[in-house]
């Protein structure tokens, strides 16, 4: 019995990770993910589903980051009554992320219908924070490595990838053939996760692609970090550093703990954490010490680093505190969260900063900063962007072209076949020329909803 896989998300695209597996009359989702950035792709979180959610048996995340799990509270809303594997760590931070993301949408929603900018009457939120709390029931967190049956027919197993705490790839055995999905794939060298694992045998590899066609600057986070903290502290000003709670916010406090400690930077420059839920994250790398590469002594520097911004009430507080200071706050691409409300007040001042730290979506916010926009749309309002914006090139926690490359030349035998997923057109492209032109294996990159052989 042959089985197949649909790419129903991060095909032509970095967001909305979803690809269903086919053996028989049986369907699982490796992923679950949202789509971010522009509003084409975003609408399609609205859209009905590409299949019956009745008729998934399984899902199998990579990941906790929303664009591979945050669709999990739709999937249950729409009938999905199976179980969600997950590492054990990811299922942890599913618990942070998941209810997190329900509640922004909520507030969102309620901030849009008060203000009176949402174009729907009334606007409503994707799911709520009950639905996202009822999602987690399902969830099934494995060890790594062990092998389990996520459906009749198919053994599945878990395998460390880098990039986050819990991040994997998984491996698949179905209908007599081997399928590795690399998830997102970290660094070689990352300052605090461990480098992914050597990628096993495999007939198939669907690999992702988000910097399938650029390389990470040589510089560390830390020397060009501390260049930008020390030009906005000098004038006075606030930097406002969109974080993703999990895995960038935790970089940063700790490349801030490092430059602090070793007096490259003010040590009293005021730096403030306004998430509760990276709080919480953060918190969980002295739960999950084998997932990272800190020491106890290390996870407690970069916890202590900073003052924790929880309540609301606290986050407006900031607004009336003078620079120089450093506020940290989700999300990584400004697409919603407390950071709005802080790039409203700080776009304005010249003496202001706006560092960004990862991948920025095309159609962010994030994306039309680091591309030079002289305005941003917030709450309904177009803001002047006078802060200077500084991308830092080497904070990314995804494995460059190089990285990926020479992962997948790490395995013991050459593939039947690669598909490249998650990632721009461009990036995507450039890594399938690159498979086929340096490794001399078949690749090509999966069309949105296409259907192909495993």
């Amino acid at each position: 019995m042959s089985a197949t896989i649909q790419f129903l998300g991060a095909a032509g695209t970095v967001t909305g990770s979803r690809h269903l597996v086919t053996l028989g009359s049986e369907r699982l989702l490796i992923d679950c993910g949202l789509f971010q950035g522009h509003k084409v792709l975003r609408l399609r979180n609205w859209a009905q589903a590409p299949f019956a959610a009745k008729d998934i048996h399984a899902v199998l995340l990579t990941h906790a980051h929303l664009d591979h799990s945050g669709y999990l509270p739709l999937l249950m809303q729409q009938g999905f009554a199976g179980r969600v594997h997950t590492s054990s760590a990811t299922a942890d931070l599913c618990a942070l992320l998941l209810p997190d993301s329900g509640h922004i949408q909520e507030e969102d929603a309620a901030f849009a219908n008060r203000h009176g900018f949402s174009k729907h009457h009334p606007a409503l939120p994707l799911y709520t924070k009950e639905h996202a709390l009822q999602s987690l029931k399902q969830l099934r967190p494995h060890p790594m490595h062990q092998v389990f049956e996520p459906m009749k027919g198919c053994r599945a197993h878990f395998r460390p990838a880098g990039h986050i705490l819990g991040a994997s790839s998984i491996l698949l055995e179905l209908g007599g053939r081997k399928v590795l999905f690399s998830g997102d794939l970290g660094r070689s060298q990352d300052a605090l996760m461990h480098p992914p694992e050597r990628p096993p045998e495999a007939n198939t590899v669907v690999i992702e692609s988000t910097y399938g066609d650029r390389l990470h600057e040589p510089v560390s986070m830390e020397v060009e970090l501390a260049q930008a903290l020390r030009r906005v502290a000098a004038r006075g000003g606030v930097a406002v550093v969109p974080v993703f709670a999990v895995g960038r916010a935790q970089a940063v406090l700790h490349a801030v703990a490092n430059l602090k400690a070793s007096d490259q930077i003010p040590r009293s420059l005021p730096i403030f954490l306004d998430s509760p839920m990276a709080i919480n994250a953060t918190d969980m790398l002295s739960a999950h010490p084998e997932d990272h590469r800190l020491a106890p002594w290390q996870v407690r520097a970069l916890e202590n680093v900073a003052t924790m911004v929880r309540t609301p009430e606290q986050s407006k507080a900031l607004g009336r505190h003078h620079g120089p200071m450093v506020i940290l706050a989700a999300s990584g691409m400004a697409t919603g969260g407390r950071v709005l409300h802080h790039l409203g007040l700080y776009l304005k001042d010249h003496r202001n900063m706006v560092i960004l730290t990862g991948f920025q979506a095309g159609g962010t916010r994030g994306a039309r900063l680091a591309a030079g926009e002289k305005t941003l749309r917030l709450h309904g309002q177009d803001v002047p962007v006078h802060a200077e914006v500084v991308q830092l090139n080497s904070a990314s926690a995804h494995a460059d072209a190089n990285e990926l490359v020479q992962w997948l030349g790490q395995m013991p035998s050459p593939p039947d076949q690669v598909y490249v997923v998650h990632g721009e057109p461009a990036a995507s492209d450039a890594l399938r020329s690159r498979i086929e032109h340096e490794l001399g294996w078949r690749a090509v990159v999966p069309e949105h909803l296409s259907t192909w052989p495993v």
